[in-house]
């Protein structure tokens, strides 16, 4: 890292103090999670988590093991980056329904719900856009990013929350050990083993918004294995609309899965799948070619489809180990604007070498081969060719070296892969671990990622009706653009955490992000006399997608987590961020400058205070406040939510040994409020509910 860059993450330091003093009165986060197996496959081992939890110290929280910075288990104190932990407890704690509005926790992380359950806002460090495609997300190790639109369809990809032993969030550049789309950070969802999940638990909740939720899980073991089965599902009405728009965004699912673990003294073998169906609000904007018009259809997308996957780890007698995941996934989705069905398989390996000296050495490949066919519901939307097979190919190396043992380390990587898009790439990673005592640690971190385009990007062929000057028909037309390059980044990060006596832990991470070859739109050229579909009479504005923008994002994230007593904990997290980009030389674009600038909050700020009272009583609060998003036509806002409930109550009933019942109420400082734009507008609010959930189970 030069000296220019390391004067101006100082500075992002010293201007997210100034705000905190002089602006917003919290900041920060909290960095948790429970212990994984010794073996550390990808899934969470077998613990008791709620009792861990009420009895660790935050010196035994900062020493617990995460997988997604390295794909190996490593202590937060040895992890050179700023990796965030969102525990089981945290999200029950929190009353939350589903992943997306539990991901509000985590420092640096953006996240907006634009209207009812189908569409989100889920980004790091910014370049906010509803589908999340500078981040990758993984659902045990499985990505879930889709090469359809670059993203995430969150509703769809989903997990029984009850089911959830942590997520982990890596904030900053994790392409060398993910790959492609892992520019902006990593969100790796964790499951519970099926060991940890044995008996019978039953959950239901109903409230204003979220109508209705139903969990059920049964858990057993047979001939050494330890297996699970649920089913699950959700009804959500609609948010608020203005007059005239009718409340399209009303969403059902349903899901069912099974997940089977077994284990022996150097092995350890995970299978699991599950299979899922939903009927999702929508709200698209149509063109016809007869009559030139152009409409808002809310006709809901239809989806099903499922996945199955299966890991298996050996640990070697000399000290390595080696692990193999295998996965397929199967997606359909019809709306009123196309139609979609996409197998994936992957297939991951990594070998870990036995330590030798001060020095460990991985080494891992990769395939993903994902064919998919399109069928288009709307004459003037399609995509050229309608079927094709993405296909990638990868390979990484990565040493680290301890210079002195437990104090000064480095870490080196990188990441080769070869993609169907823009073919080879490679993703380079250098880290500086220091660790001056067993409860402080300060990293350095430079790294270079990339995110490939997709088949909106590259195959997209769109009209677009404008008006009428008669007799001309003025059209515009989205061509993809199959020269497009990767879009590139290159982060420097600095980060600190430290345990402050027994009652106090803080963390903080900086960075500046520089970026290359942003996607963008750009006028092409004026068709006077087009070609059918089109009649000769029309006038056509052809646009296309190009590599045009550069420029900076900086910022940071601060995160306290305070017990001042064993009864009372206080968590906050604060979020800086400042985008700086322009346009490329030779390309002149405003549509996505302004869109990039004004789409993601220069501040955010989350304070949680979690109460523990007798009788199995607890009282949670949480505020949040969000900067605005003028791009979005969205205001700043501030709301709090409360959950209050009886946790672990012994009760006998039904063959039932546990209770938990809770009251939740969700965005309370106001009647509705907007978090995101939407197309077709205008935009939606997003309502104040309350919500009751009961949970009974058996151990």
């Amino acid at each position: 890292m030069n000296k220019l860059k390391l004067i101006r993450l100082i500075e992002i330091a010293v201007v997210m103090a100034c705000s905190l003093l002089s602006a917003v009165p919290a900041h920060a986060m909290e960095l948790i999670a429970k212990p994984d197996s010794e073996l550390g496959s990808l899934q969470g081992a077998p613990t008791d988590e709620s009792k861990k939890l009420k009895t660790m110290s935050l010196a035994e929280l900062g020493s617990i093991q995460v997988v997604t910075e390295s794909k190996e288990l490593t202590e937060i104190w040895n992890t050179p980056s700023a990796m965030f932990v969102l525990t089981a407890e945290d999200i029950r704690r929190s009353g939350v329904t589903n992943i997306p509005d539990a991901l509000r926790l985590v420092p640096g992380v953006d996240v907006a719900r634009v209207n009812g359950d189908r569409n989100w806002v889920v980004v790091i460090r910014g370049l906010s856009d509803q589908y999340s495609k500078y981040v990758q997300v993984l659902i045990d190790g499985r990505s879930i990013y889709t090469p359809l639109f670059g993203g995430v369809f969150w509703t769809i990809d989903n997990v029984m929350l009850e089911n959830i032993d942590r997520i982990e969030v890596l904030r900053g550049p994790g392409g060398t050990i993910w790959g492609s789309d892992a520019v902006n950070g990593v969100i790796n969802i964790i499951t519970k083993n099926a060991a940890d999940t044995q008996g019978t638990l039953v959950s239901t909740g109903g409230g204003s918004t979220d109508h209705n939720t139903e969990d059920i899980r049964y858990g057993s073991k047979s001939r050494g294995w330890s297996y699970r089965m649920d089913v699950f599902g959700f009804f959500r009405g609609a948010e608020y609309h203005q007059m005239g728009q009718p409340d399209y965004d009303g969403s059902r699912f349903g899901q069912a899965g099974f997940s089977a673990a077994w284990s022996a003294a150097r092995d350890q073998v995970t299978v699991q799948g599950d299979i899922y169906l939903g009927h999702l609000g929508d709200a698209q904007t149509i063109s016809s070619f007869t009559p030139p018009a152009i409409f808002t259809s809310y006709g809901p997308t239809d989806t099903h489809g499922g996945d199955l996957l299966t890991h298996w780890r050996h640990q070697q007698k000399d000290g390595g180990d080696v692990s193999l995941q295998a996965s397929w996934a199967y997606d359909y989705r019809i709306g009123s604007n196309f139609q979609e069905t996409r197998n994936t398989f992957d297939v991951d390996f990594l070998g870990r070498m036995k330590p030798i000296w001060h020095q460990q050495f991985t080494y891992g490949a990769g395939m993903r081969i994902s064919p998919s066919s399109t069928t288009q519901t709307a004459a003037t939307l399609g995509f050229s060719p309608a079927n094709k097979t993405d296909a990638l190919y990868s390979g990484f190396l990565q040493e680290e070296l301890h210079f002195i043992p437990n104090k000064l380390s480095v870490t080196t990587g990188i990441k080769l892969e070869h993609n169907s898009y823009t073919g080879f790439e490679y993703q380079p990673n250098g880290r500086l671990l220091f660790t001056p005592s067993p409860h402080s640690t300060a990293w350095l971190g430079v790294s270079r990622a990339v995110r490939i385009p997709d088949r909106v990007d590259d195959d997209l062929n769109d009209y677009i009706y404008g008006t009428t000057l008669p007799p001309v028909d003025i059209w515009a037309q989205i061509v993809g653009n199959k020269d497009l390059r990767a879009e590139r980044l290159t982060a420097y990060e600095l980060g600190y955490r430290t345990l402050v006596g027994k009652k106090l832990y803080f963390d903080f991470a900086g960075f500046h992000n520089a970026y290359h070859d942003l996607i963008a739109t750009t006028a092409l050229k004026i068709v006077p006399t087009p070609t059918p579909p089109l009649p000769p009479t029309a006038l056509l504005i052809q646009e296309q997608f190009v590599n045009g923008i550069h420029g900076n994002t900086d910022g940071g994230e601060i995160g306290p987590d305070w017990r001042p007593t064993s009864w009372w904990q206080l968590k906050a997290a604060y979020s800086y961020l400042h985008v700086h980009l322009g346009d490329q030389k030779g390309f002149t674009d405003t549509t996505t400058l302004t869109t990039l600038h004004g789409s993601s909050p220069n501040n955010q700020v989350v304070v949680r205070s979690l109460i523990d009272l007798p009788r199995h009583f607890e009282f949670d609060t949480m505020v949040r406040y969000v900067g605005e998003l003028p791009a979005q036509t969205v205001p700043r806002y501030t709301t709090a939510d409360i959950h209050a409930g009886w946790h672990d109550v012994p009760v006998k009933f039904l063959g039932f040994s546990h209770l938990d019942f809770s009251v939740v109420g969700q965005n309370l400082l106001q009647p509705h409020h907007v978090e995101f734009g939407v197309a077709p507008g205008p935009n939606v609010g997003i309502k104040r509910g309350v919500y009751a959930k009961l949970v009974v189970w058996s151990k």
